[in-house]
């Protein structure tokens, strides 16, 4: 997808924001329209935080299943929920419950969306998870769908029960990562996001430290659930190499794993009006 297509794009204008790591700061993203005739929207709470809360958007019907959208932004405070929100009208129209979460995120003391990074941001989102438990909704199929750091976010919740601190908690079923951070010792050495990685850290992360292994799902392999990388073949931001180091480790370790290659660079698996995007949607027609 072209630039000046994206920028066309209303409720994706906000995306060029990310790019980059010496960005002056997010735009604003227009209010995205209601979902579908029939759809009902509730914000969550998890917290006192501000950013600890989720909007759970319900089609017209029964539920297919609950998609969990994490937003990306490499972890940094200055990128919110209104990443997530182009996404949510188009899965609810597949059927789909949509659970966008919000979190704390790396950023200076004061700051909106402040407060996260190792383990605050983890907390949260294993929390915003688990919301789901006080729901009605069938929670037989739960994927996790995240974009760039939250394509890190998603896949790290599927195993995150394996740890002490977060062992208890609802189960993901599946996990599609969208242009996903799933390397992170492979992507502070590449310098992504300026650095983004240690910030999320506290440090830069030690290829020996189990800590940073619990972190890190390329260290994780393999999970008990499917992981589909779906990755733009012409991403500068956060390069294929890390989708594909991801997925061939993960079929080494005798896990289900696929690399979905698809034209386009990082923001075009984001882009509702994109092949990218259909192929995503095929993705989880076929759960």
């Amino acid at each position: 997808m072209r630039r000046r297509t994206l920028l066309a794009l209303p409720a994706l204008a906000g995306l060029t924001a990310l790019v980059g790591a010496c960005a002056t700061g997010p735009q604003e993203v227009p209010p995205v329209p209601a979902p579908a005739d029939g759809s009902a929207t509730e914000r969550l709470t998890y917290g006192d935080d501000p950013s600890q809360y989720a909007v759970l958007t319900r089609p017209a019907g029964t539920p297919r299943g609950v998609v969990v959208v994490v937003h990306g932004g490499f972890w940094k405070a200055e990128y919110g929920i209104e990443y997530a929100e182009p996404l949510v009208p188009g899965l609810v129209e597949a059927g789909w419950a949509v659970l966008a979460l919000e979190y704390r995120r790396v950023g200076a003391a004061g700051e909106d969306g402040a407060g996260g990074g190792v383990p605050e941001t983890l907390d949260d989102v294993a929390a915003g998870v688990d919301l789901l438990a006080g729901t009605d909704l069938d929670l037989a199929t739960v994927v996790a769908l995240g974009h760039s750091a939250g394509g890190h976010l998603a896949t790290w919740a599927a195993s995150r029960t394996r740890h002490q601190r977060w062992a208890d908690g609802v189960e993901l079923t599946h996990v599609v990562s969208q242009a996903g951070v799933l390397d992170l010792v492979g992507a502070q050495a590449a310098g992504l996001g300026g650095g983004a990685v240690a910030a999320f850290l506290g440090h830069a992360p030690d290829p020996s430290d189990p800590a940073d292994a619990a972190v890190d799902p390329l260290r994780q392999v393999p999970l008990d659930q499917p992981v589909w990388c779906v990755h733009g073949a012409d991403d500068t931001i956060v390069p294929p190499t890390q989708s594909q180091r991801y997925v061939d480790a993960a079929l080494a370790a005798g896990a289900q794993a696929e690399l979905v290659e698809v034209e386009g660079d990082h923001f075009t698996v984001v882009d509702p009006t994109s092949p990218a995007w259909a192929r995503t949607l095929e993705i989880l027609d076929a759960l």
